[in-house]
């Protein structure tokens, strides 16, 4: 397998790596380095002469985001030397005009360690580059040329001196692939380093996790609206036109019963239609916020709850969250922890939401015993949230939950 970097090219055998471009690769990378860095020099060299006047002035002025386009070259000239994939720390500016785009980049960290790196890079990195390639490449063939051209000097000395001058190239190569290796490791450290990379693929999965989450709760309130003003009142108004034909019937006779019987089953039909838009979004939670829904959700409940939830409105999302997480903690209890009691209190400080689900049931439970508990830590973390359990075996249950909720609505 061929090496991606020449960080991982030098330890190659000699023979494989001289003859390679792997060296000449390094050769171009220092030489571009010494001429970027020069000329950064002298351009706010420049700047400093004519600052008396003023297009010195906006010279030195611009020079404070030198850094970027500067970073934004090494990090492509970073491809001589290693092949990885470099990204931009960059955010992207969403406002149009140089205004909007200036008061994002000065307010961004990365813009002034990019700065930081351009004043490096003119004083001593590009120099150190330049000296590296003058001393080893320069005594190579500083070396061959005086064996050549040198007067009065016998053949056989040229033929020595040339030799030995070369001789020493390969060395000379493996001390300027050595530097630049190390120079690349450098920039990729300052300008393009891993981890800030893998930051931001997570931060970009996490927004793209949350913004399926948002709409797919969208979805479920437009489902629950369409069912609520759609189905469920056709089965009402289909229940009342039944009653209604079934007191123009002879009572008793068998017309009169199918009737009642269709009533019936419209009936069942309404509350299963009601059972199921509780399930996919309450409208109680909507209108009045999730105290109001988890009370609605424990009078429903087959083991007694007391709820203790004096809280705010908080976002939907945060609210639609932690009414499902209630409810399937609220499920679990019922199905396996043999409880006489349940409590579901909560309270938000600093911007967070704290929800404990505590009962007097068996104990024991651990998220690896089921998807129950599993499936409820995954709803919680869409919104940056976590869950504890506590659970000791006949001691009951405690299921801490933890919301993020940045802001009210």
């Amino acid at each position: 397998m061929e090496p991606s970097t020449l960080r991982t090219a030098v330890p190659r055998s000699p023979r494989r790596f001289l003859l390679s471009w792997w060296p000449w690769r390094a050769v171009a990378y220092l030489a571009t380095g010494a001429a970027l860095g020069a000329l950064t020099a002298a351009v706010v060299a420049m700047a400093i002469v004519l600052s008396i006047y003023i297009v010195g002035l906006v010279l030195l002025a611009a020079s404070l985001l030198m850094g970027i386009p500067i970073a934004r070259w090494e990090r492509t000239r970073l491809r001589l030397v290693d092949e990885e994939p470099t990204f931009d720390p960059h955010v992207r500016v969403t406002e149009r005009g140089l205004r909007a785009w200036l008061r994002v980049r000065l307010r961004e960290r990365v813009t002034w360690r990019e700065l930081g790196y351009a004043v490096v890079n003119a004083s001593i990195l590009c120099w150190i580059d330049a000296l590296v390639l003058l001393l080893c490449l320069g005594t190579v063939f500083f070396g061959v040329e005086i064996s050549l051209t040198e007067p009065g000097v016998p053949t056989h000395y040229r033929v020595i001196f040339v030799v030995a001058s070369l001789v020493f190239l390969p060395i000379a190569m493996y001390i300027i692939a050595a530097w630049a290796a190390g120079r690349a490791e450098i920039v990729r450290a300052v300008l393009s380093p891993r981890d800030a990379e893998l930051d931001r693929m997570l931060n970009e999965v996490t927004l793209s996790r949350s913004a399926l989450a948002a709409a797919f709760d969208a979805e479920r309130r437009r489902i629950e609206r369409d069912l609520h003003d759609g189905a469920q009142q056709r089965l009402i108004a289909l229940s009342m036109s039944l009653g209604m034909a079934k007191l123009d019937l002879p009572a008793g006779s068998a017309a009169a019963d199918r009737v009642g019987d269709a009533q019936q089953q419209a009936k069942l039909a309404l509350q299963d239609l009601r059972d199921l838009i509780r399930g996919i979004h309450p409208q109680i939670l909507a209108e009045r916020g999730l105290a109001a829904a988890v009370d609605d959700v424990a009078a429903r409940s087959p083991i007694p709850v007391d709820v203790q939830l004096p809280l705010p409105r908080m976002p939907a999302d945060v609210e639609s969250t932690a009414y499902f997480a209630v409810c399937e903690a609220l499920a679990n209890v019922a199905r396996h922890a043999g409880a006489s009691q349940v409590s579901v209190s909560g309270r938000v400080a600093e911007s967070t939401l704290f929800l404990d689900v505590t009962d007097d049931g068996s104990g024991g439970a651990a998220p690896e015993q089921g998807t129950g508990l599993a499936g409820l830590g995954h709803r919680l973390a869409v919104l940056g949230g976590t869950m504890m359990l506590d659970s000791p075996a006949g001691g009951g249950t405690r299921l801490r939950m933890e919301i993020p909720c940045r802001h009210f609505a």
